[in-house]
């Protein structure tokens, strides 16, 4: 089984990212945390984490202002 990331936009429609792969849940979630600042920037607002076709979550990387 392999873990891998979806990108979205602000508008929720799919969007270029990395093509990574992740043997397991904790390397998606790790690598994530160490690139969603770059993500951000070039226009992912939101990551979908799938473990093959199934999604196991979304999350949104847009910071609060204020």
């Amino acid at each position: 089984m392999a873990w891998s990331w979806r990108y979205e936009g602000t508008n929720g429609d799919a969007v270029e990212g990395p093509a990574e792969s992740f043997p397991n849940q904790a390397d998606a979630e790790s690598w994530i945390g160490q690139t969603w600042r770059e993500l951000a920037t070039s226009g992912v607002t939101t990551v979908v984490l799938v473990e093959d076709d199934r999604v196991e979550y979304r999350m949104s990387l847009e910071q609060p202002t204020g």
